[in-house]
């Protein structure tokens, strides 16, 4: 399979059992209160990718990587992403795992938007 970056929609498909996505993270995105509720609070999911733009620490439990344009990354399970500045990346992911991470880190994004809009 092949496709440019402009045929492949917001959120990704899939190509057989891996999400294909092109992605942009903003800067200072902390994805820690996203992954609230999973597994010791991190990512479960392996992701495997390229960043084209920008950066991001990997925070692990016992260390952490930074990942910036031009670097070919690999995310283990018990991950925890920081997005330093504007990234802009490429990712593949086991779509069912991803799927189910997805469902927890929307509900934390839901709950999240709640209390902001109870602080105003």
């Amino acid at each position: 399979m092949r496709a440019d970056k402009t045929a492949i929609p917001q959120g990704g498909t899939n190509w057989g059992d891996l999400q294909v996505e092109f992605e942009t993270f903003p800067a200072g995105l902390d994805t820690g209160p996203l992954l609230k509720g999973l597994p010791g609070d991190a990512c479960p999911c392996p992701h495997w990718g390229y960043v084209f733009k920008g950066g991001f620490v990997i925070r692990y439990a016992d260390h952490e990587e930074t990942v910036t344009a031009g670097d070919a990354f690999y995310m283990a399970p018990g991950h925890v992403p920081v997005f330093l500045e504007h990234t802009e990346m490429f990712e593949l992911s086991p779509a069912g795992e991803l799927r189910a991470v997805l469902e927890v880190v929307n509900a934390n994004a839901g709950r999240l938007d709640e209390q902001l809009w109870e602080q105003r």
